[in-house]
C-alpha cells in the first residue's frame, strides 16, 4: 500500500498530466509550467473570487471584474449564469493562483498558493485564515502552524502560503485503500485535491472523479512497477 501513497516525481507528473487533461476538457484553467531547466514543474490555476464568496474561473470572470484587471489579464466573456453586483470593486475581489508542487521529502503532492486584491495588496494569512470554511477552522486551528503557513515557492523563489504536507499520507491512505477494495481506479492528483483543495476555497467539478476512473486505468500498474524496479536498482 505504501507504494500508492508514497511515490516518485515522474509518476506525479502521469498523475498531473491526466489531470491537466481532463481539465482542458472541461475548461477549468489548469495547466503545467516546467521550470528553466525543463527538469521539474508545478500545476497550477488561477481564480478569481469575489469577497462574499462567489467563486469565478479564470475564463468565467465577469465584465465588470474585467474592467478591474490589467490589459494582459483581459479575459473571454462571462459565463451567462454568473452575475456580479453593481457595488463589486476592486477591493473586493481575490486573485487566487495555486500551484500543485512535488515533495521530494514527503513523496507527495503540495498544495501551494496566495492571494491578492486586483490593485495587487496581498492577503496576509490572517486573512487566509477569516477565509477558510468553518467545517475546516476548528480542526485546522488546533495546529495552525503545522498547516496552513507561509513558505518560499520552491521553484520560483517567492512568497506563497502552503498546506503542509506532513498529514497527507494519513488522510490518502483510506482513500486508496478503499479503493483497492473496491476495484476502482484512482488519480491520486484528483482524491488529494478533492480534500485539500476545499480547505482554502479550491473545488473540483465532480466530473473529475469520472474521468479518474476511465483514464487511470494503467497508472497504478505501470508507473508503480516503474517506481519499484528504480528501488531495486539502487
Amino acid at each position: 500500500m505504501e507504494e500508492d501513497v508514497f511515490f516518485g516525481e515522474k509518476t506525479f507528473q502521469h498523475y498531473c498530466a491526466e489531470f491537466i487533461k481532463h481539465s482542458q476538457k472541461i475548461g477549468d484553467g489548469w495547466e503545467w509550467r516546467a521550470s528553466k531547466d525543463c527538469s521539474d514543474g508545478y500545476m497550477c490555476k488561477t481564480h478569481f473570487q469575489v469577497k462574499n464568496g462567489t467563486a469565478m474561473s479564470h475564463q468565467g470572470t465577469s465584465a465588470q471584474v474585467q474592467a478591474f484587471l490589467p490589459v494582459e489579464e483581459a479575459l473571454d466573456p462571462p459565463l451567462d449564469d454568473f452575475e456580479v453586483t453593481e457595488t463589486t470593486t476592486a477591493a473586493e475581489v481575490i486573485k487566487y493562483e495555486y500551484h500543485v508542487l512535488y515533495s521530494c521529502s514527503y513523496q507527495v503532492p503540495v498544495l501551494y498558493f496566495r492571494a491578492s486584491f486586483l490593485d495587487g495588496r496581498p492577503l496576509a494569512l490572517k486573512d487566509i485564515w477569516e477565509g477558510v470554511h468553518e467545517c475546516y477552522k476548528t480542526r485546522l486551528l488546533q495546529g495552525p502552524r503545522d498547516t496552513i503557513t507561509q513558505q518560499e515557492h520552491p521553484i520560483l523563489g517567492q512568497p506563497f502560503f502552503v498546506l503542509h504536507p506532513c498529514k497527507t499520507s494519513e488522510f490518502m491512505t483510506p482513500v486508496l485503500k478503499n479503493s483497492q477494495k473496491i476495484n476502482r481506479n484512482v488519480n491520486y492528483i484528483t482524491s488529494w485535491l478533492s480534500m485539500v483543495g476545499p480547505v482554502v476555497g479550491l473545488n473540483l467539478p465532480l466530473s473529475y472523479a469520472t474521468a479518474a476512473s476511465q483514464d487511470e486505468g494503467s497508472v497504478s500498474g505501470q508507473d508503480s512497477s516503474i517506481e519499484r524496479k528504480s528501488l531495486e536498482e539502487h
